[in-house]
């Protein structure tokens, strides 16, 4: 207990020195430092998929709209080996900058998990559907659109869900699903998850 109050606490301090040193910034730039703050932390405190929180079969079903950026690691291991939380944050501040220029908010992106392990989702404003499977055990999650399968991790944030893929995958959520034209910052985001072994990029979701 002693230990993870004080890896929160150190946590709350690289956020706060991020935030106001740096400028950190969310798809909003009239966004609030309170609001700011929150979604980083709901990224940084769920910085592990494998070993992480995840969510059960049914705390997956619902309506999910993006929230913020997000980025984690596979392990424990690829994470400290990264930097620690510290190349979560700086993975999440350049996440938000490359969300902005392409337009990327919380009325053109979410996702819908349904009974019967359907999903629909839109990203970047246009609307795509189809079936999933979901590992409660690992976070593991495969979305098989009609022309594609793509497989991401889920992990469960304080404020949601991080809902996060691979640079391939996450290439092919946004411009192919997405249809995404800015190549230019569909590159930069794919290279955020290239720039550190393990690290998986995408999205904050909240109900």
């Amino acid at each position: 207990m002693k230990k993870t109050s004080l890896t929160f606490l150190a946590a709350i301090s690289l956020l706060l020195s991020s935030c106001f040193g740096t400028g950190y910034g969310t798809t909003s730039n009239t966004a609030s430092t309170s609001s700011v703050l929150g979604s980083v932390l709901g990224s940084v405190l769920s910085s592990v998929l494998l070993g992480g929180m995840t969510y059960d079969q049914s705390g997956l079903l619902g309506s999910w709209s993006y929230n913020g950026p997000s980025a984690a690691f596979t392990t424990q291991k690829t994470l400290t080996n990264a930097g620690g939380n510290a190349a979560v944050s700086n993975i999440t501040s350049s996440l938000a900058s490359s969300y902005n220029s392409i337009g990327i908010n919380s009325n053109n992106t979410s996702f819908s998990f349904l009974e019967g392990n359907k999903f629909s989702a839109k990203v970047n404003g246009i609307p795509f559907s189809g079936t999933y499977a979901y590992n409660p055990q690992n976070g593991e999650i495969s979305l098989k659109t009609a022309s594609e399968t793509i497989k991401g991790n889920v992990t469960k944030t304080e404020r949601g869900m991080g809902l996060m893929f691979d640079s391939a995958q996450m290439a092919n959520i946004l411009q192919k699903e997405g249809k995404v034209s800015n190549a230019a910052a569909v590159q930069a985001i794919s290279k955020l998850a290239k720039s550190a072994n393990g690290a998986r990029v995408g999205f904050l979701l909240t109900k």
